[in-house]
C-alpha cells in the first residue's frame, strides 16, 4: 500500500510537470563541472556549489541539477552516465586502491563508449576524446585539478560540460542528443532481467534486483537507505535473488523512491518527531494540503503571517466536514490523505506508522486531540496549543545535557493522536516519572492527565474530575489534590520567601499514601494560620475546612492507585491555577 500510494503520488506529478521523467534524478547535489573542448581536454573546473542559509549560518552546499538516474551501489563497480565522483571521472585514487581506482574509471569509459558512440554531437565527441586521452595517473598533477584536489576528492560528485570554440558552454546532460541516447539505453537497460508481474503496478516488466536508496531520513546513513532489500540467502526462497523475491518493476523502484525522495528532501512539510521522519501528501498532489496539515500539526509559527485563530478555525470546519478556503485554496474533508513515518535501522528504514485517511478524519482526531489537551492555564503561558513534540519534552529531565525523550515516544503519541487511538501507556508513565521527581505539575503535564484518563478510561468519573478547570466533584483523590494545595498556600503566606515548601517535602507522599501525611499537613497548617492576618486566617481556614468536610469518616485513605494518583494531581493544578488566577486578577 505504501509504495503504491507513492507510485500513485509520482504519476500525478509527472502530469503536474514538477518532477523528473523516468530515469532522470531531478534533485541530485553536484559541486563541479569538468569544462572540456572539442579535443576532450580539460580546460576548466567551475565550482558549481551555492550559498545557502541554514539558521544564523551561511553554507555552501552542491547545487542541485536534472542528471541521468544513478545506480545504487554496493561494494561492486558500477559507473554512472555523466555524472559521478572523482573515482570513475578522472581515476583519482585518495583511498590508497590505485588499481580499483583505475577500474573505476575504465568502467566509465566503458558505459560512455556504449552511449555515446554514434552520436553526432559535439559535447559527445568531446566526452569520448576524454576518456581516450585521458591519464588517470597524472591526474593530482593537473594545473587546474591540482588548487581543489582535496575537494575534488572528498564526498562530492562531479558532472561534465563542454565549451565550444565560441566559448559557448553547456553542461553535458542539457545536449538533446545525449538526453536521448541515454533515454533509449535507460528503456533498455534491463532487457536481460526478469520479467515478473510487478507488485505495484500489476503488469510484466523487469524486476528491480536493488532499490534505488532513500535519502535524508534522520539518523540514517548519508549515502542512503532502503526501504525495500533483500540482502542474505535467508530472506530469499524459490531461487529468485535480492528483489525478484518481491517483485517490484525498474519503473515502480524508480517512481516510488523518487517520490518519497521529493518529500523528504521538502524542508518545508517534511518533519522530525523524536526518530521519526514523517512525510505527508493528498492524493492530488496539492501542496495547500501539505500545509494546513503541518500548520494543524505543529502550530502557526511554521509559517510567517499565519495566526493560530484561523488555524484553530479552519481545523474546526474540516473537522465539521465543511470544505475551507485557506491558503488560497479550497481544502475539502473528503481530499484523500496520506501520513509515513519512518524511523532509521542500519541500513535500511523501518516504519513507524503508514496512515490514509481523508483530510476530514485527520482534521476530526486532530480537533479531538486539541479538545482532550484544552485545560486552564498559567498566565504566563502563551501557547494556545501543545505540539506533539511540547507533549513528549513533559517526560524528560530539562536540566540534562541534552534532554530528549525516548526515541519511539514522540512516535507512538503522534500515531494516537492522527488515528483517534489510545495514547501510549510510556507516555503517562513518563509524566508520572517527572511528577514524582520535580514535585511539579506543569500545565502540560495536567494536559496529559487529562487527555490520557478521558481518552483511555473514558468512564464517567474520569469526565467528572478530568474537567478543564476547578470542578466541584466530591471524588477523594481530587479532594485531597486540593486540600494540599490550600496547604501550601497557606505555609506561603505564612512564610513569605521559604525556600523549602511542604510541596517539596511531602508532595509524592501525599499523593500515594495520604493517611501518613495529611495528619501532619493539617498541624502544621494551624501553627501557619497563626502567623496570618485574621482576615486571610478565616478564608484559609473556611477552605480547610470545606475541604476536609469531604474526606470520609473513615479517614484519609491508606494508598492511592496510580489513576487516583492523577485525580490527586489534577485536583492540585486545577486549585493551584485558581489560586493564581486570583492574584492576578487583584495585580
Amino acid at each position: 500500500m505504501i509504495l503504491q500510494a507513492l507510485t500513485a503520488y509520482y504519476e500525478q506529478l509527472l502530469r503536474q510537470g514538477k518532477i523528473a521523467a523516468p530515469g532522470w534524478d531531478g534533485h541530485f547535489k553536484v559541486s563541479y563541472e569538468l569544462r572540456l573542448n572539442d579535443a576532450g581536454q580539460l580546460v576548466d573546473v567551475v565550482d558549481l556549489r551555492v550559498s545557502e542559509t541554514k539558521g544564523k549560518k551561511t553554507v555552501i552546499v552542491p547545487r542541485e541539477l536534472r542528471v541521468p538516474a544513478h545506480v545504487k551501489r554496493t561494494v561492486g563497480i558500477a559507473a554512472n552516465f555523466l555524472c559521478d565522483n572523482s573515482s570513475y571521472l578522472l581515476g583519482a585514487d585518495e583511498k590508497g586502491k590505485p588499481d580499483r581506482a583505475k577500474q573505476c574509471f575504465e568502467a566509465c569509459a566503458q558505459l560512455h563508449h556504449k552511449l555515446l558512440d554514434g552520436v553526432d554531437d559535439p559535447a559527445a565527441k568531446a566526452i569520448l576524446a576524454y576518456f581516450d586521452g585521458w591519464d588517470p595517473a597524472q591526474a593530482a598533477e593537473h594545473p587546474l585539478l591540482n588548487a581543489e584536489w582535496k575537494d575534488l576528492t572528498g564526498n562530492t560528485n562531479l558532472i561534465f560540460g563542454y565549451e565550444a570554440p565560441d566559448h559557448h558552454h553547456i553542461l553535458a546532460n542539457d545536449a538533446p542528443a545525449i538526453q536521448a541516447a541515454w533515454q533509449a539505453h535507460y528503456g533498455t537497460a534491463d532487457a536481460d532481467a526478469a520479467t515478473m508481474q510487478c507488485l505495484i503496478t500489476g503488469k510484466q516488466a523487469p524486476a528491480a534486483l536493488v532499490h534505488p536508496a532513500i535519502k535524508g531520513v534522520m539518523g540514517a546513513q548519508s549515502a542512503g537507505a532502503a526501504l525495500v532489500s533483500f540482502n542474505a540467502p535467508a530472506f530469499c526462497s524459490y531461487g529468485h535473488e535480492q528483489g525478484e523475491n518481491a517483485p517490484v518493476s525498474e519503473y515502480a523502484a524508480f517512481a516510488y523512491t523518487t517520490a518519497l525522495n521529493l518529500l523528504i528532501a521538502d524542508r518545508n512539510h517534511c518533519k522530525r518527531v523524536g526518530d521519526t521522519t514523517i512525510v505527508c501528501w493528498a492524493e492530488s498532489a496539492e501542496p495547500a494540503y501539505q500545509d494546513a496539515f503541518s500548520l494543524f500539526l505543529f502550530g502557526a509559527e511554521e509559517a510567517s503571517g499565519i495566526k493560530e485563530t484561523d488555524v484553530q478555525a479552519a481545523l474546526r470546519r474540516l473537522a465539521a466536514g465543511q470544505t475551507v478556503p485557506f491558503l488560497e485554496k479550497e481544502l475539502a474533508p473528503d481530499q484523500h490523505f496520506y501520513v509515513l513515518g519512518l524511523a532509521p535501522n542500519a541500513a535500511r528504514l523501518s516504519v513507524r506508522f503508514f496512515l490514509r485517511d481523508t483530510f476530514g478524519t485527520f482534521a476530526r482526531n486532530l480537533q479531538k486531540h486539541a479538545d482532550a489537551l484544552e485545560i486552564t492555564r498559567p498566565a504566563y503561558d502563551n501557547r494556545k496549543t501543545l505540539s506533539v513534540w511540547a507533549l513528549a519534552m513533559e517526560t524528560v529531565n530539562r536540566k540534562e545535557r541534552s534532554p530528549s525523550p525516548a526515541p519511539q515516544l514522540a512516535g507512538d503519541l503522534l500515531r494516537a493522536v492522527l488515528t483517534g487511538g489510545r495514547y501510549p501507556a510510556t507516555l503517562l508513565n513518563g509524566v508520572t516519572m517527572r511528577i514524582r521527581a520535580e514535585q511539579d505539575v506543569t500545565r502540560g503535564r495536567a494536559a496529559i492527565l487529562k487527555a490520557y484518563y478521558l481518552r483511555n478510561s473514558p468512564t464517567d468519573l474520569n469526565k467528572e474530575v478530568f474537567t478543564v478547570s476547578l470542578n466541584e466533584t466530591t471524588n477523594v483523590p481530587y479532594i485531597l489534590g486540593r486540600l494540599f494545595s490550600v496547604l501550601e498556600a497557606v505555609q506561603s503566606d505564612a512564610n513569605p520567601g521559604i525556600n523549602t515548601t511542604i510541596k517539596d517535602r511531602y508532595f509524592n507522599s501525599a499523593c500515594a499514601t495520604p493517611a501518613l501525611v495529611f495528619p501532619t499537613l493539617l498541624k502544621l497548617a494551624q501553627k501557619h494560620l497563626q502567623k496570618l492576618p485574621d482576615g486571610k486566617a478565616v478564608f484559609y481556614n473556611k477552605q480547610i475546612t470545606e475541604l476536609a468536610a469531604l474526606v470520609p469518616e473513615s479517614g484519609f485513605p491508606a494508598r492511592l492507585s496510580l489513576p487516583e494518583q492523577g485525580k490527586f494531581e489534577i485536583g492540585y493544578y486545577h486549585q493551584t491555577q485558581k489560586r493564581f488566577e486570583k492574584k492576578n486578577k487583584e495585580e
